[in-house]
C-alpha cells in the first residue's frame, strides 16, 4: 500500500513538472489545434487565394491574431511563404492581464516554459530566450509565467507558423504599455542583444531567424465604447479609412524611428496609456517591434526594411469562413456595433 501510494505521488509530481514545463492551451475554440482540421483550413484557402507575394528578402512581418474563421484569408498569404528555423515573437499584454497582474508597464515579459502549444506536436524555446535573460538588463524584463498563460497574442499565431515550418522554435516576447523614450531605450538594448547572437550563431534573417509582431487593428463600436465616428455604414466606411491611412503612412515603404514615432502619435492620446481615434490592441507591440527589428538588422546587416501591405479586412466585410465541421469557432459577434479590424504587412530586406 505504502509503495503504491509513494508511486502515486511521485506520478503526481512528474505530471505537475510536465505541465510547468509546457505552455498550455489558452483559447481552443478561435484557433485550430488539430492536424486535419488546418490542412482543411489551408486547402480551403488556398483555394481562395489569387495573389502571391514574394518571400525573397522577407525578414519581419505584422500578423493578425483573430480568430481563423475571421481572419484566415490574412494570416494565410504571409504564413504560407515563411520559411524559417525561429522567429521572435512580439505579443500584446491585453488588459485581461494587466488587470490580473496590476503593474505591467515599461517593461518586457518573458516566459519559463520549454514548450509552447503545436499541430502535431509541442513547439520548443529558442536558445535566444536564455541568452537574453542573460544579457539584457533586468530593469527591462521580467519572467511571468502566469502572463503568457492568459494572453493569446502570440499563441495565435503558432499553428500557423508550425503547419508551414513543422521544426521552428520560438521567443516569446509580450510587450507592455511604456511610452516612445523607453521602448526606444529598450529595443536598442534588446537589439544589440539578439544581433549578436545572431551573429555568434550564424544567423541569416529570414532564413534561420524570423520577426513576427502580432496585433489586431481597430475595435470599434458600442461594444467597444469606442465610436470616434459615429455608428452604422458610414462610420464604419470612415474608422476603415482611417486605419488603411495609418498603414499607408506608416507602416509600409521604409521603416525609420520617425515613422513609428508617428504612429505612435496618432495610436495614442495625451499619454502612452490613452486611446485617441483608433482602438489598436498592437499600439505597443507594433512600435516596439519594428523599433527592435528596425535596429537588429542595421545591427547585423547594417540594412533597412521597406513594408509591403498583403491583405487588410475586417471581421464585418468578411464574416465567418463558410467552412463546415473544422472544429473551430467564434470567440465574439460581429456586426456594426461590434467589428474588428486586422491586416498581414511584410518587412523586406531593402
Amino acid at each position: 500500500m505504502r509503495r503504491l501510494i509513494i508511486l502515486f505521488v511521485v506520478g503526481v509530481c512528474v505530471l505537475s513538472l510536465a505541465a510547468q514545463k509546457k505552455r498550455p492551451i489558452r483559447d481552443d475554440v478561435g484557433f485550430c489545434w488539430n492536424t486535419e482540421s488546418m490542412r482543411k483550413l489551408v486547402n480551403y484557402l488556398e483555394s481562395q487565394e489569387n495573389r502571391s507575394f514574394e518571400d525573397q528578402k522577407l525578414v519581419a512581418a505584422i500578423s493578425p491574431h483573430d480568430d481563423y474563421l475571421y481572419a484566415g484569408r490574412i494570416y494565410y498569404p504571409l504564413f504560407k511563404i515563411l520559411k524559417t528555423k525561429e522567429v521572435v515573437i512580439f505579443g500584446v499584454t491585453h488588459g485581461t492581464v494587466r488587470s490580473e497582474i496590476p503593474g505591467l508597464q515599461n517593461i518586457l515579459i518573458l516566459d519559463g516554459f520549454e514548450y509552447w502549444p503545436g499541430l502535431k506536436k509541442p513547439i520548443s524555446v529558442s536558445g535566444l530566450r536564455e541568452y537574453i535573460k542573460e544579457r539584457l538588463d533586468q530593469a527591462f524584463f521580467i519572467t511571468d509565467n502566469r502572463a503568457h498563460e492568459i494572453e493569446h497574442s502570440i499563441e495565435a499565431l503558432l499553428p500557423f507558423l508550425q503547419y508551414f515550418n513543422p521544426e521552428v522554435k520560438i521567443t516569446p516576447i509580450m510587450v507592455t504599455p511604456m511610452p516612445f523614450a523607453r521602448m526606444d531605450e529598450v529595443s536598442e538594448k534588446l537589439a544589440k542583444v539578439i544581433a549578436d547572437y545572431m551573429n555568434e550563431k550564424d544567423l541569416e534573417a529570414g532564413k534561420d531567424i524570423f520577426f513576427l509582431i502580432s496585433s489586431d487593428g481597430n475595435h470599434y463600436g458600442e461594444d467597444f465604447n469606442n465610436s470616434p465616428f459615429g455608428e452604422g455604414e458610414k462610420a464604419w466606411k470612415k474608422a476603415l479609412e482611417f486605419d488603411q491611412r495609418l498603414i499607408r503612412t506608416y507602416l509600409t515603404g521604409t521603416v525609420d524611428s520617425r515613422k513609428i514615432k508617428g504612429l505612435t502619435k496618432e495610436l495614442w492620446g495625451e499619454t502612452y496609456l490613452d486611446y485617441r481615434n483608433t482602438y489598436w490592441c498592437g499600439k505597443y507591440s507594433i512600435p516596439f517591434g519594428l523599433l527592435a527589428t528596425e535596429k537588429i538588422l542595421a545591427y547585423s546587416l547594417k540594412k533597412k526594411i521597406n513594408g509591403t501591405l498583403f491583405r487588410f479586412s475586417d471581421t464585418y466585410s468578411e464574416g465567418v469562413l463558410p467552412l463546415k465541421k473544422s472544429g473551430m469557432g467564434t470567440t465574439a459577434p460581429f456586426s456594426l456595433r461590434h467589428w474588428v479590424s486586422f491586416f498581414s504587412i511584410g518587412y523586406y530586406l531593402e
